[in-house]
C-alpha cells in the first residue's frame, strides 16, 4: 500500500513538471479527493480604480478544504493580470497549481470562476495607455470609476460552460478542457508570486475555522470581500505601484443559491459543454480599445454578470 502510494505522488509530481508553472517557488499540494464545488456569490463592486478581481477559491488546509474569498487586490505593476489558480487531476490525486501574475492570463484548468475568468483567457478587462479599463458586462465596478466600456462578444466567447460549479480539472467529473496553444504560451511567460496582500488575505482566511467545508458546507459565510482581509498589517510595498488599501476589510453579504449536498468521495458528472463555435485566440494586447462608457449597467448583461454562477 505504502509503494502504491508513492508510485502516485511520483506521478503526479512528474506530471506537474510538465506544466507551466509561475517563474517562483511554490509548495506542492496534493489531496485524495476532489475539493467542493464553488459557491454562488454576488462580486463587491471594485474600490479602487487599478484594482484587480481575484476570484475565490477552495485551498486546502490542517482541517482539510477552506474557502479562500473572492477580493479584489492592487495591481502589483502596470499592466499586470492574475492568472488564478487551480485543483487538476492526475494519478489518482488533485494537485493544485498555484495563481501567478503576468502580461496575459494563462491556462487555469478551463474552470469557469465568473467575473471575466470564464474558463479560457480573460474578459474583465484590458490595459489601455496605462489604466485599466472595466467590462461591466461582467465586472462590477463602484460609481468612482469612469474607465469602463461593455463587451458581451468576449464574454460569449471564452465561456465554458459549467452549471454544477465544479472547481477542478480532469479526472472524474472534472471540466474537460485542454490548454491552447496561446494558454501554453503565456503560460511560459516570465510571471510573478502571489502579492502580501494576496498572501494575508489567503492566511486569514485558514485561520478562520467558518471558512472550512467542515463547517460551512459548501456555504461559506464570506464568499466574496472589497478588500483583501488582514489589510492592517501593512504589506511591503511591491514596486512602488502597490498602495496600502482600507485598513477595514468591507466584507460583502453571504448571497448564495442552494448547492447540493457535497460528498467528497463521490464525483456527480457535471453538464459540461463548450460552445459549438470556435474558441478564439484572445490576445488583450491586439485587442480594439473600446470607446469609454459610462452607463455600462444599463446595457443588457448576460447570465453570469454579477453572480458566481452559470
Amino acid at each position: 500500500m505504502h509503494a502504491r502510494n508513492f508510485l502516485r505522488l511520483m506521478v503526479v509530481a512528474l506530471l506537474v513538471s510538465f506544466i507551466p508553472i509561475a517563474s517562483h517557488a511554490a509548495v506542492f499540494v496534493s489531496v485524495g479527493f476532489a475539493p467542493p464545488p464553488l459557491p454562488v456569490y454576488v462580486q463587491p463592486p471594485c474600490p479602487e480604480p487599478g484594482w484587480m478581481w481575484t476570484p475565490g477559491y477552495w485551498a486546502y488546509g490542517p482541517d482539510g478544504y477552506y474557502w479562500v474569498p473572492g477580493t479584489w487586490v492592487p495591481a502589483p505593476y502596470e499592466g499586470a493580470l492574475w492568472t488564478p489558480g487551480y485543483w487538476g487531476w492526475g494519478g489518482g490525486l488533485y494537485a493544485w497549481h498555484p495563481g501567478y501574475w503576468g502580461p496575459h492570463v494563462g491556462y487555469y484548468g478551463g474552470v469557469n470562476y465568473g467575473f471575466g475568468y470564464m474558463g479560457v483567457g480573460f474578459a474583465g478587462g484590458l490595459w489601455v495607455g496605462g489604466a485599466f479599463r472595466y467590462n461591466t458586462a461582467v465586472m462590477h465596478v463602484g460609481p468612482g470609476i469612469h474607465n469602463v466600456y461593455v463587451d458581451n462578444t468576449i464574454v460569449h466567447n471564452t465561456t465554458i460552460i459549467n452549471d454544477r460549479h465544479v472547481a477542478f480539472s480532469g479526472g472524474p467529473g472534472g471540466i474537460n478542457h485542454a490548454p491552447t496553444t496561446e494558454e501554453t504560451r503565456y503560460s511560459n511567460e516570465h510571471h510573478i508570486a502571489a502579492t502580501s496582500f494576496q498572501e494575508q488575505h489567503r492566511n486569514a482566511a485558514m485561520s478562520d475555522r467558518t471558512s472550512y467545508f467542515n463547517n460551512n458546507h459548501g456555504r461559506p459565510n464570506n464568499a466574496a470581500v472589497a478588500r483583501p482581509m488582514a489589510a492592517q498589517s501593512r504589506p511591503m510595498n511591491q514596486g512602488g505601484f502597490n498602495h496600502e488599501p482600507n485598513a477595514t476589510p468591507q466584507y460583502h453579504g453571504n448571497q448564495q443559491a442552494q448547492q447540493p449536498h457535497y460528498q467528497p468521495q463521490q464525483h456527480n458528472q457535471p453538464q459540461f459543454q463548450q460552445h459549438n463555435q470556435p474558441q478564439p485566440h484572445y490576445q488583450p494586447q491586439e485587442h480594439q480599445a473600446p470607446q469609454p462608457h459610462n452607463g455600462g449597467h444599463g446595457e443588457q448583461q448576460p447570465h453570469d454578470s454579477h453572480d458566481r454562477g452559470h
